[in-house]
C-alpha cells in the first residue's frame, strides 16, 4: 500500500499488520542506514546565503555518529534510566543528542530560548544527569547566563558543549560547581562507531524521551515517552503518507527540534524510511531570510514535503512564487493549531500545494490524525486517525467520568488509545482526569480537545476546553471569531481570548496582526466582524491591532500572553472606575497556583475598595500600597 485514501485502507493495513516493529528508535534508524548507507540523510546550512553549499551527511555517517554519541554518553556514566537534556538550536549535533541520548538513556528536549532560570528549573524537575548545550557564539549568550545557575541542579554531573566555531581547548573534564565540562566533538572522536559499547538491549517499554508540554494554554509538564511510542507513531505516519516519505524524497525541517513535530515528522519518520532532511539554519523558519527565500530553497533542493504551523503558512503567503519552479512540492503538513479555512484556501490557490491538515499532541507522541494524501482532503477536517491508534468522541460528565460514546456528528471530548499514547507525566499529580475509564479495558487518554467524527471517519475539532470563552454560561469557540476575521483581506493573523467580566464571566476580545503594507482601523474590522460572525454572543467586545502576535517557540500564537493582557486591563479599569488608583498591577501565571494578581495602590486608604473589586474576579490577589493609612 502506497499511502492512505480512506478509513477502509487503515482497517485493511491494521488487519495485515504483523505486530512486529523495531524495539527502539536506535534500531529503527539503524535499519534504514544499513539499507541505504550512501543515501543523503541530513543536509545543514547555517545561513540562507550558504544553502547551495550545505554540509551533507549520508545515512552511514549519521548512524555512525549517533552510535559514537551514545558511546560517549555511556562513558560519562549514562545508563538506561539516566536523563540527557539538550538545549540546542536546530543543528546536526542536535539529532545526535536526541537519538544518541535515547540509545544511551533518556533524551530530554528543552527550549534553548527559555530564560536560564526556567531551564534550570526544568533540569532539576527532570533530574538531568547530563546537559548538552551550545558554547557562546555570536548572537547567543545562553551559556554564560546559564552556567552560574547550574550548581542548583543536584543531579547534574556533566555539561557537554557544542562548539560551532572550533574545538574548546583545555575544558575536557574541568570541574565546575559539582559538574564536569566536556567538548562534544572531542568526546565523540575516539568512540567506536560500529557498536554500542554498553551492550545495552533496548526494550520497547524503556523510556526514550522527555518533552515539555502545555502548548499555548498553560504551564509546562514533562511528558514521558517510550521507544515503543515513538517507533509506533513514526511507523503509522510513514504508512499513512506512503511513498510521500521514502528514499529519494526531500523534506525541509523548519520547526524546532525541542518540539515533537520537528523531531518526529522531520526526524525519526524520514530517518526510518531513507528520506533526506534539509535542516535549514539553527533557527529554522525563524532564521534570517528563511521565509523570504523559502521558495528559492524549494526550487534549488527539490523539496517534496515540509511541515509548518498556521503562522508559517501565513508568512509564506506574503512571499511571491512567480518564476519559481515548485513542481517538486507534493504536500505541506499543518498541525499544532487549527488552520484558518480562508488561509488554507488562499495558500492552496496561490501555490498549488496540497495541505494535509492534521492533529496531534505530545502525549500522543506526535500525530494522531491527518487528511489522507491519496483520498479526499476535507476542508475544516483534521482527517482520519493514524493506523494502530483508536480515536473517538465521548461524553464525559462534569467530574470527567465516562457517560457514553458520541453519535456520528455529535461533538464530545476526543479520546485516543494505542501504542503511541505516552507513559504519563513525571509529576503524577498533573495527570488528574487524564485516563478516563471507557469500560472496554483499554487505556484511553483524554486529549482535552473537543471534536466530532463523521460517517466516513473524518474528525473535526470543535474547540479546546481550556480555550473556550464562556460568556454567561454560553461556550464560544475562539475559531468562530478567528475564522471570519481571517476572511478580511487585511488580516494576516487573528486570535480570540476571553476578557474577565464581573457580570458575564468572560467577554470575547480579538487580537489582529495585519498583512504587511496594508492598513485598516479597529472600527472597520469591528464592522466587518459584526457582519461575518453569525453567532451574536461571539461578536467581540473589542478588536485590538498588534504589530506582532506573541508566539511560542514552535510558532503557535501564545494565547496566555494575550489573555494576561486582557486580565490586567480589565482589573485596572475596574479599580480605576472604583477610584482605587494603582501604581502597579501585575498578572503572574504561576505554574502551580494559576493566575495571581499583585496590585500596588497609590493610596492605602483605597485598600478595602480594591479588595472588594478584586474579589469579584476569580483570581488570587495580593494588595499593597506605597503611601497613606493602612
Amino acid at each position: 500500500m502506497n499511502g492512505i485514501a480512506s478509513i477502509a485502507d487503515i482497517l485493511a493495513l491494521e488487519s495485515e499488520h504483523s505486530g512486529l516493529l523495531p524495539d527502539s528508535t536506535y534500531e529503527m534508524i539503524g535499519a534504514a542506514a544499513r539499507a541505504h548507507p550512501d543515501a543523503p540523510a541530513l543536509s545543514f546550512f547555517a545561513r540562507v546565503e550558504d544553502h547551495a553549499r550545505p554540509e551533507i551527511w549520508t545515512y552511514k555517517t549519521l548512524f555512525s555518529r549517533i552510535t559514537a554519541t551514545a558511546n560517549f554518553l555511556h562513558e560519562l556514566g549514562v545508563g538506561a534510566n539516566d536523563v540527557v537534556a539538550f538545549a540546542l538550536p536546530n543543528l546536526p549535533q542536535t539529532h545526535l543528542a536526541i537519538w544518541g541520548g535515547q540509545a544511551a538513556g533518556i533524551a530530554f528536549a528543552i527550549n534553548p530560548m527559555l530564560e536560564p532560570a526556567a531551564i534550570v528549573e526544568l533540569l532539576a524537575a527532570g533530574e538531568a544527569k547530563v546537559l548538552i548545550t551550545l558554547r557562546p557564539v555570536s548572537g547567543t549568550d545562553l551559556w554564560p547566563k546559564l552556567q552560574p545557575l547550574l550548581g542548583r541542579v543536584r543531579s547534574l554531573e556533566h555539561v557537554v558543549l557544542v562548539d560551532l566555531a572550533g574545538q574548546i581547548p583545555g575544558v575536557k573534564g574541568k570541574a565546575k560547581d559539582g559538574f564536569k565540562i566536556h567538548d562534544f566533538e572531542q568526546g565523540l572522536r575516539l568512540q567506536p562507531v560500529d557498536r554500542l559499547i554498553s551492550e545495552r538491549v533496548i526494550h520497547p517499554g524503556d523510556r526514550s524521551s522527555y518533552f515539555c508540554t502545555g502548548g499555548t494554554t498553560g504551564a509546562p509538564k514533562i511528558a514521558m515517552r517510550t521507544h515503543a511510542n515513538e517507533v509506533a507513531n513514526a511507523w503509522s505516519i510513514g504508512r499513512f503518507l506512503g511513498d510521500g516519505i521514502a528514499v529519494g524524497k526531500t523534506l525541509f525541517c523548519g520547526l524546532p527540534l525541542f518540539h515533537v513535530n520537528g523531531v518526529l515528522v522531520t526526524g525519526l519518520l524520514p530517518f526510518s524510511r531513507g528520506a533526506h532532511v534539509i535542516l535549514g539554519t539553527p533557527a529554522g523558519y525563524r532564521g534570517d531570510g528563511v521565509i523570504k527565500h523559502f521558495w528559492e530553497l524549494v526550487e534549488h533542493h527539490r523539496i517534496n514535503f515540509f511541515s509548518g504551523v498556521p503562522t508559517v503558512y501565513a508568512a509564506l503567503m506574503q512571499q511571491p512564487t512567480q518564476g519559481r519552479d515548485l513542481s517538486s512540492l507534493e504536500y505541506g503538513l499543518c498541525g499544532a493549531a487549527p488552520m484558518p479555512l480562508e488561509l488554507m484556501r488562499s495558500f492552496q490557490e496561490s501555490t498549488g500545494l496540497k495541505i494535509l491538515e492534521g492533529y496531534g499532541l505530545t502525549e500522543g507522541t506526535c500525530a494522531s490524525t491527518c487528511n489522507p494524501p491519496l483520498g479526499e482532503r476535507r476542508t475544516g477536517s483534521i482527517g482520519l486517525r493514524v493506523p494502530l491508534q483508536a480515536m473517538k468522541a465521548v461524553v464525559l460528565d462534569d467530574a470527567g467520568a465516562y457517560v457514553r460514546d458520541c453519535a456520528v456528528g455529535e461533538a464530545g471530548v476526543l479520546a485516543i488509545s494505542g501504542p503511541n499514547v505516552f507513559a504519563g507525566y513525571r509529576d503524577p499529580d498533573q495527570g488528574k482526569g487524564l485516563w478516563p475509564d471507557l469500560g472496554d479495558g483499554r487505556r484511553w487518554l483524554n486529549t482535552g480537545d473537543l471534536g466530532r467524527q463523521d460517517a466516513d471517519g473524518y474528525f473535526y475539532l470543535t474547540g479546546r476546553r481550556k480555550e473556550l470563552i464562556i460568556r454567561g454560561g454560553h461556550n464560544i469557540d475562539p475559531a468562530s471569531i478567528e475564522e471570519p476575521l481571517h476572511r478580511h483581506p487585511a488580516v494576516q493573523l487573528a486570535a480570540a481570548v476571553g476578557r474577565p467580566d464581573v457580570h458575564a464571566g468572560e467577554l470575547p476580545v480579538a487580537y489582529v496582526q495585519l498583512r504587511p503594507d496594508v492598513s485598516v482601523t479597529e472600527d472597520e474590522l469591528m464592522s466587518f466582524a459584526k457582519v461575518q460572525i453569525t453567532e451574536r454572543a461571539a461578536v467581540p467586545k473589542a478588536i485590538r491591532l498588534v504589530t506582532a502576535m506573541p508566539l511560542t517557540g514552535v510558532g503557535k500564537i501564545f494565547k496566555p500572553e494575550l489573555r494576561q493582557r486582557e486580565i490586567a486591563d480589565a482589573l485596572r479599569t475596574a479599580l480605576h472606575d472604583a477610584a482605587a488608583l494603582t501604581s502597579r498591577l501585575e498578572v503572574i501565571n504561576d505554574p502551580r497556583l494559576g493566575i495571581q494578581i499583585e496590585v500596588a495602590l497609590a493610596d492605602g486608604a483605597a485598600a478595602g475598595i480594591a479588595r472588594e473589586v478584586l474579589g469579584q474576579f476569580p483570581f488570587r490577589f495580593d494588595v499593597s500600597w506605597t503611601s497613606g493609612d493602612r
